[in-house]
């Protein structure tokens, strides 16, 4: 009797090979930044995206593209700040990217996902946290994979560095913006 514990993603366990899309009613695209002292949350309204996943799954492949005016904070003039010159420049840069390069197991159902972010035409590179939550048949006949993932950037790094010093010490607005997805994608094609 073995007492090896079995890996939970078995090749059956993984997604199936093709193009899983983004289900946007289910997929979220949201960034969390620190303004003082609390956290303000945040969410694209708009995205569009696909999942490639090959054989091996580390040949896999994630594109996705974000609407930049899409972005919502629950302020109206926060998010049209966010909008302006000073941050996003949506008008000039309408969409963000993400294409990946990599993918790497790094142990039973997570990964580590390497891709270029483009934010506002510069592109650098990133690792998103990725927990695969599985596959599931849905009681309108597709066929559904989910997905979490995580990373954290430095917002200087796409030269979006407005700020205002405050009186006390410190920075009006981070520098560090979390952003985390919840990912809902439909079987598409082999």
């Amino acid at each position: 009797m073995s007492t090896e514990t079995p890996d939970p993603l078995e090749a059956d366990a993984l997604p199936a090979v093709g193009v899983w899309e983004l289900d946007l009613a289910h997929t979220t695209a949201e960034f969390v930044a620190r303004h003082i002292f609390t956290k303000v949350r945040g969410r694209f309204e708009k995205l569009s995206g696909a999942i490639t996943v090959a054989d091996p799954v580390e040949n896999s492949h994630v594109e996705v593209e974000l609407d930049a005016a899409s972005i919502s904070s629950g302020a109206g003039d926060r998010d049209n700040h966010l909008r302006s010159a000073d941050f996003l420049e949506v008008e000039k840069f309408p969409t963000l990217k993400f294409s990946s390069t990599a993918l790497r197991k790094a142990g039973g159902n997570t990964f580590q996902l390497d891709g270029d972010l483009t934010i506002k035409d510069i592109t650098r590179g990133v690792t998103l946290d990725v927990e695969f939550l599985g596959v599931s048949d849905t009681p309108f006949g597709t066929r559904v994979a989910g997905f979490s993932a995580t990373t954290e950037i430095d917002r200087h790094d796409w030269d979006v560095t407005w700020n205002v010093a405050i009186e006390t010490g410190g920075w009006l607005v981070g520098r560090k913006v979390e952003i985390a997805l919840e990912i809902e994608a439909i079987y598409k094609t082999e």
